[in-house]
């Protein structure tokens, strides 16, 4: 895997906590979602939309795009695959006034992302649109060959981010379920969990953990939130406004945490000073990984402070 491409689109360092849900036939929902804290709003024109509302929820979403206020929100659309009769005609209408990003579902090859950039490409260059500016933020998982494939997609130019899912891969596998009873995943699910994380970062892109589909189970969510954000995930679908503060909260650093990285930064910029890069801070050894580790989430946390 040749890593992350100098021509990638700028928004791989966005905001991107909360990414949720929006049906794209319903201003509605619309009206609602853009009210939340959600970081990115996902126009679904893909499962959320019946095949007799396609042209209309196209439409719909390329006016939006076109005409309303997103308050700062990342602006992204879920297509329909392209081997389906309808994901050509999605970045044909979209492309008028074209997303930060689109949502491309059940990726399978790389050879299937160089065909959506030279389309996206096309559609940039006959529109007079920056060239290279729009993002693909991957579901990556959804089927058996994608999820093999999963190390090569960060070499297309313009992925920003993976997401796993583990829905469509249960039932492309047949499996009856995907978690145990406990809640946590079974096996194979973990690992495509675990391989989209590193596959993202080893490619310079972000890592998205899956939907949480139990809207009920906020606790649950809760939990399943901070050990995405532990492992190194920076962000998480949503698919119902009551899930985007639970996510948030959890993708955020406390105010605890954004204290004590300031202190070690600062301890060890005096170490330096002394020619020193290992010290003793606060009752543990650390060194350049644990200053790395801190400059992130002050950074993190500046850009949540730049999103208020």
């Amino acid at each position: 895997m040749s890593g992350a491409s100098p021509a990638r689109p700028a928004g791989v360092a966005r905001l991107r906590r909360s990414l949720h849900f929006v049906p794209g036939a319903s201003d509605r929902m619309l009206q609602k979602s853009l009210a939340t804290a959600a970081d990115a709003l996902v126009l679904d024109l893909e499962d959320a939309v019946t095949p007799d509302r396609k042209d209309d929820a196209r439409r719909i979403v390329a006016d939006w795009l076109g005409t309303v206020d997103f308050r700062g929100k990342e602006r992204t659309v879920r297509i329909n695959p392209l081997d389906t009769p309808w994901g050509l005609d999605d970045l044909a209408a979209t492309m008028t006034a074209p997303p930060d990003a689109y949502v491309i579902p059940k990726v399978q090859t790389l050879a299937d992302l160089e065909r959506i950039d030279a389309e996206i490409s096309r559609h940039e260059r006959a529109g007079g649109h920056p060239p290279g500016a729009v993002g693909l933020i991957l579901v990556a998982t959804e089927t058996p060959r994608g999820v093999l494939n999963l190390p090569t997609f960060p070499d297309c130019r313009r992925v920003i981010a993976l997401n796993w899912g583990a829905e469509d891969l249960s039932a492309a596998l047949g499996a009856s379920r995907n978690r145990h009873p406990d809640g946590h995943y079974l096996d194979v699910f973990r690992h495509c969990r675990v391989q989209t994380l590193l596959s993202a970062t080893a490619g310079g892109v972000q890592p998205l953990d899956a939907v949480h589909v139990d809207i009920r189970d906020l606790d649950g969510l809760r939990r399943e939130s901070l050990e995405a954000a532990w492992m190194g995930f920076t962000g998480k679908i949503t698919i119902h406004p009551g899930q985007i503060d639970v996510v948030n909260d959890a993708f955020s650093p406390s105010a605890e945490e954004v204290a004590a990285a300031e202190r070690l930064v600062e301890a060890m910029a005096e170490a330096e000073r002394q020619g020193l890069m290992a010290i003793a801070f606060e009752g543990r050894m650390v060194d350049v990984p644990h200053l790395n580790q801190a400059r992130r989430l002050l950074d993190r946390a500046r850009q949540i402070g730049d999103s208020r």
